[in-house]
């Protein structure tokens, strides 16, 4: 082997251990470059093969010869008798192409299929449309759409975040990474909590408005490991960590449960709940509440029901007992028919029924309801009730049945019904 063989073998390797690349792959790519090279000089083959003796660095050219279907059916030796030169000058501009090349896709192949997991890095620059973050030897993309609103993130700052995409590019890999992700939570708490990383414990669902509040409901594999308490850890270390690093985002720890009653009552927590209606059909659970817990239940600006709705994958409607008792006895134990007051296109106001059919003019509205006053017996129930004599339940029949065919006793009727 000469000296200038031995110097390029060992500045090749010297490279090779410096950038993390094999020797081989370099070989192979000045190789290719330098077959380039030979076409481009005259009365060059057609097809060509370049070799490079790993031990010795030597350098050959083979010209080919093939048939149609491509294989070779003579070669022999076309190496320049200047290619070293030729060589030297190649081998630099491949060398650092492909170790460009190689250094990309060490870059990807280290962050490709870690979509889901979360990173830590120092903010280099930040402004309207997005903030980068260096992560070490790649740097990652934080965009506007993926940050927390109130969230400000200061020049030099470490800050966790939840990687979302991982694209291939011609300058290397583009890391996208988010502050709002719900995975984000998941991830925190994998990282503050061993059972969860060891899954003994399990997070079954989340739900989270950034930069306010986080729900989530835990599972426990171990029946002698209470998930919640895991989850919180001694006063509240371990949630208290999560907290910190969302910059005071309040997290609830609630038990999942397989029994949807139970877990929307737990959802809704802090309030207690006292009773839960469903409907499969429709997918909306009815939650009943004491009166003087509906507003902790609904939350400031119904946060609170919102995120337990997401949660647990129902329509939550919240009602207090109150509420629930007057809808079920109705307005004074009447039923109304449902329907609205419309204006016809003679301009006179008339009933619509909500199921359709003709409309009913005012008048004829007040005269129905006048017609059934005395049918329905409405004056006769009304005085056991109150105790009243017979006598005076006489006198309202009569004072009932001059009112059947005026304006005003209608009206009365009206209000009394």
């Amino acid at each position: 082997m000469s000296k200038t063989n031995f110097e390029f073998l060992d500045a090749l390797g010297q490279i090779a251990r410096d950038k993390g690349i094999s020797v081989e792959t370099l070989l192979d790519a000045l190789a290719n470059a330098l077959v380039a090279a030979y076409k481009r000089s005259p009365d060059s083959a057609e097809e060509a093969v370049v070799t490079i003796d790993p031990e010795s660095g030597e350098i050959r050219v083979y010209g080919q010869e093939l048939d149609d279907e491509g294989n070779v059916v003579r070669e022999w030796d076309d190496t320049p008798d200047d290619f070293g030169r030729i060589a030297a000058q190649t081998a630099k501009q491949v060398i650092l192409q492909r170790i460009r090349e190689v250094e990309r896709d060490l870059k990807y192949e280290e962050y490709a299929g870690r979509e889901g997991d979360i990173v830590t890095g120092i903010v280099q620059q930040t402004d309207n449309r997005y903030t980068l973050l260096d992560l070490g030897k790649v740097e990652a993309l934080l965009p506007q759409a993926e940050q927390v609103s109130y969230e400000r993130y200061e020049h030099g700052a470490r800050l966790k975040a939840y990687i979302v995409e991982v694209r291939k590019t011609t300058k290397g890999p583009q890391i996208v990474v988010s502050r709002s992700h719900p995975g984000l939570i998941k991830r925190l708490f994998e990282l503050e909590v061993p059972e969860i990383s060891s899954g003994a414990v399990e997070i079954k669902a989340a739900a989270r408005e950034p930069g306010h509040r986080t729900k989530i409901a835990v599972w426990s594999n171990d029946p002698n490991i209470d998930p919640v308490g895991a989850c919180v850890g001694a006063r509240g270390s371990r949630v208290r960590m999560v907290t910190n690093e969302l910059r005071g985002e309040r997290v609830d720890v609630v038990p999942f449960s397989d029994d949807p009653v139970e877990l929307i009552q737990s959802a809704l927590a802090p309030a207690r709940v006292r009773e839960v209606r469903l409907d499969d059909q429709t997918g909306t659970a009815t939650v009943v509440v004491s009166d003087y817990q509906l507003s902790l239940a609904i939350g400031k600006e119904g946060q609170n029901a919102r995120l337990a709705a997401r949660l647990t994958g129902w329509r939550i409607d919240i009602k207090s007992e109150t509420q629930l008792a007057e809808e079920e006895a109705g307005y004074n134990g009447e039923e109304w028919a449902e329907g609205e007051w419309v204006e016809n296109e003679a301009g006179e106001m008339v009933w619509q029924p909500a199921e359709g059919g003709e409309a009913v003019s005012a008048s004829e509205w007040t005269q129905a309801a006048t017609d059934e006053a005395p049918a329905d017996g409405a004056p006769a129930a009304e005085v056991p009730a109150d105790g009243a004599p017979a006598a005076e339940a006489d006198a309202g029949d009569q004072a009932g049945d001059a009112g059947a065919g005026g304006d005003e006793p209608a009206a009365a009727a009206e209000g009394g019904a």
